[in-house]
């Protein structure tokens, strides 16, 4: 009987632990407003416009799941989030996600306190150095200063492949990525390391681009997601199905454009169920039956948010970010 009872009592404890932290989507609701955690500006990706306004792929993440659960894609409070702060920020509770490049790593989705969702961005971490300095090859980089973000899987993975090739490389340590990057723009390091994506991104704001290479060589693999805290599986599943929307709504041909026709004219079950058409999708996770018509009506669907924050303005292709059935391996769970 003792041990039924103390069984008894860690399944009370975890069942008012899990149901405290299942409270996400109420108090988002409530409040009316999506506390978002971003990167402190990576251009693509994350940043301030010239009038103060976030723009990015990891933003219009954000700004989706507010449209699928406020029903306004406005309704998102930014908050600009160091290396160090990006996993502690959302297990704390002090945002109710992270979309802020992040690795999805089995240590951090299991022990720091998170849930990652789906990622959004498949990515490598390379190398960008001084196209005067004659380096083609990460191999080369023995000796050289590496200017590098601490508390990430860059530092981890720059130290990896350092041991592995057996040469030696001195990591220069930055709190922020935009002091890595300045002190790499000012001479401080031979190169500098982070997301390749990144790289591209940076060196477009250098006086001068072209003279700075980025390295054909990837040294790790990056799976970029956003993260929720651990414990709230309703949450959880908005976030990674508002995602996984995105994906199916460019696979069915669905953008902002048609999106009110389709839902009016199509009789393509799948698209009738991504748009509320038929079924209860939303009712699944909480939501309106329309949540997908207005998160695509909002911010279009991948593909669209894709070629207008990395395309356009960083020339990036699709590359592994591409759909399954054209050369990619973005994929996504049946809605139905």
């Amino acid at each position: 009987m003792k041990n039924v009872s103390l069984i008894s009592a860690i399944a009370l404890v975890a069942a008012t632990a899990g149901s405290a932290q299942a409270q996400t989507l109420e108090k988002v609701i409530s409040e009316g407003v999506l506390a978002c955690g971003v990167s402190e500006g990576v251009p693509g990706f994350s940043n301030p416009n010239s009038e103060g306004v976030w723009e990015g792929l990891d933003v219009d993440i954000c700004r989706a799941v507010a449209a699928a659960v406020l029903g306004d894609s406005d309704a998102v409070r930014f908050s600009p989030l160091t290396s160090s702060q990006k996993i502690l920020a959302v297990s704390s509770g002090q945002v109710d996600m992270t979309s802020r490049t992040t690795t999805w790593t089995m240590k951090r989705d299991s022990s720091e306190g998170v849930d990652f969702t789906q990622v959004v961005f498949y990515d490598g971490q390379g190398f960008m150095v001084r196209a005067e300095s004659g380096i083609t090859d990460a191999n080369q980089l023995d000796s050289a200063t590496v200017c590098v973000t601490t508390g990430t899987t860059t530092e981890l993975n720059l130290a990896d492949f350092a041991r592995a090739q057996n040469i030696t490389i001195e990591p220069v340590v930055f709190e922020g990525k935009r002091e890595a990057v300045a002190a790499y723009e000012s001479g401080r390091c031979d190169a500098l390391t982070t997301d390749a994506s990144q790289l591209g991104a940076f060196r477009t704001s250098f006086i001068d681009p072209e003279a700075h290479t980025i390295l054909d060589t990837l040294i790790s693999k990056e799976p970029l997601a956003p993260l929720v805290a651990h414990g709230d599986n309703q949450w959880k599943d908005i976030v990674t199905w508002t995602i996984f929307g995105l994906i199916s709504a460019e696979e069915l041909g669905i953008t902002s454009e048609n999106v009110e026709d389709l839902a009016a004219n199509s009789d393509n079950p799948d698209v009738q169920r991504l748009l509320g058409v038929s079924g209860d999708t939303g009712g699944f996770i909480g939501l309106e039956g329309t949540w997908m018509k207005d998160v695509i009506a909002s911010v279009g669907n991948y593909g669209e948010i894709f070629d207008r924050n990395l395309t356009q303005t960083l020339g990036l292709e699709r590359g592994l970010n591409a759909q399954w059935n054209d050369g990619g391996i973005l994929y996504a769970m049946p809605i139905r």
